[in-house]
């Protein structure tokens, strides 16, 4: 049983009823598991909440159009493509992917309980044979933690009875220009066969698989890769006051630089940062070092200059309406897009959210609009989306976050609209971050 592997996956063996079982179906997972279908493998899907199953058979979810199109296809397909809240039935699969989120608490602490959770049922329900991948983007150390030390206890030895591997997603919501199935994958196996079996079969969802020495080395990749981006994006952040207070706009200087074609990679600034990847990802690296007693000053310093960001927004708005003679309290003030990134209807972590809360605690009137995002939770409780923004006069517009299909033309017979994405640059009383 320990050798029949990846291989009889690809061929539809008769051993598991599945080749691959995605655990986890938010927007890592689900993609995922289409990119996988779409390959010709038989698919388990599994999620242990009934309401997002529920959301994926009548397609009420944020995918790329090729991803919906897929999405359309599986569901058609209740041979190989099967949707279940079973953790049970995670046995009925060759290859197990988990793919659940890995959030941090208020204090910045990771939460590791759905990702315990989901890695204890492996355990529990895994048999010899399987091979078990871990991506859910988490500290170094927690593949054999989670998963390799509990295989043992249970007497599945990883390399001979279950074949062990983490391989760090890499999906960019919202972004057609690099769908999930293209981009490369990383992967670090317990042994080297824990790594051929793993790479085999990545390799049927993606175009591109680098292996590595270890998982350890696959999971500090991950937190390498979001944390370069946090010091950047931080970086883009106080280059734009810098041109403010220079009187510079930071957006022709970021057009310029570039255009050089080495040694250096465009970062925008904006008003802050959500999602579940960058303003958490290198928490879980500076929760660890602290256990080591170790400081990562850059890395500490960009994560805390993140975080105010959307501070620095509204001290910015109680700016502009000061000096046009208004006050925050009273003002009319409308959030113009609250999706945390452009192209996506995810509000996790969005600044947004943190704009309007303390907008209103200051006494300010406050809408938003947002074609992708129909009701919010604020402090105030539910806040639904504007429909015809452009209708009302405002005494300030608070462009957060810009759409592909958004449109921006009525902004410009506003008196006063502060620009937190630097990329309005026409509109004739405009004022930046």
């Amino acid at each position: 049983m320990a050798q029949a592997g990846i291989e009889s996956a690809v061929t539809k063996s008769d051993v598991f009823a599945f080749d691959v079982g995605i655990i986890g179906l938010g927007y890592v997972g689900l993609p995922t598991a289409l990119a996988f279908h779409a390959a010709g493998l038989r698919v388990l899907a599994l999620d242990v909440s009934a309401e997002r199953l529920g959301a994926i058979g009548l397609r009420h979810v944020d995918l790329l159009d090729v991803d919906m199109e897929r999405l359309g296809v599986a569901l058609d397909d209740q041979a190989s493509f099967v949707l279940t809240d079973a953790p049970s039935r995670v046995a009925e699969a060759e290859v197990l992917i988990v793919c659940v989120p890995t959030p941090v608490d208020e204090h910045l602490v990771p939460d590791l309980s759905a990702l315990s959770a989901a890695c204890a049922s492996v355990v529990t329900n895994a048999r010899a044979g399987q091979t078990l991948l871990l991506t859910s983007t988490t500290y170094v150390g927690c593949t054999r933690d989670l998963l390799v030390r509990p295989l043992i206890e249970r007497g599945l030895r990883p390399g001979q009875e279950v074949f062990v591997a983490f391989a760090p997603e890499r999906i960019d919501p919202g972004n057609s220009r690099h769908p999930a199935h293209e981009v490369p994958r990383v992967v670090g196996g317990v042994t080297p066969e824990c790594l051929r079996r793993a790479s085999t079969v990545l390799a049927r969802g993606s175009g591109e698989v680098y292996g590595l020495s270890s998982p350890e080395a696959a999971e500090l990749t991950k937190l390498y890769e979001n944390t370069f981006r946090a010091v950047n994006i931080s970086l883009a952040n106080e280059f734009a006051d810098i041109g403010r207070t220079l009187k510079i706009d930071i957006a022709e200087v970021v057009h310029a630089a570039s255009t050089k074609p080495y040694g250096f990679l465009p970062f925008w600034p904006g008003p802050g940062v959500g999602g579940h990847c960058i303003p958490c990802d290198p928490h879980y690296l500076l929760w660890q070092l602290r256990g080591h007693r170790v400081s990562a000053p850059m890395i500490e310093t960009a994560m805390g200059l993140i975080a105010r960001r959307p501070g620095q927004v509204f001290t910015r708005a109680g700016e502009i309406l000061a000096s046009l003679g208004k006050s925050l309290a009273g003002a009319s003030i409308l959030v113009l897009g609250v999706a945390y990134k452009p192209g996506v209807s995810d509000v996790r972590e969005s600044p947004a959210l943190e704009i309007i809360d303390r907008l209103t605690e200051a006494g300010a009137t406050v809408a938003y609009t947002d074609e992708l995002v129909s009701a919010i939770r604020v402090r105030g409780g539910e806040l639904k989306a504007l429909l015809e923004p452009g209708v009302a006069e405002w005494d300030l517009v608070v462009v957060h976050t810009v759409h592909p299909t958004t449109k921006t033309r009525w902004l410009a017979k506003h008196r006063a609209v502060l620009d937190t994405t630097y990329r309005l640059t026409d509109l004739p009383r405009r004022w930046n971050l």
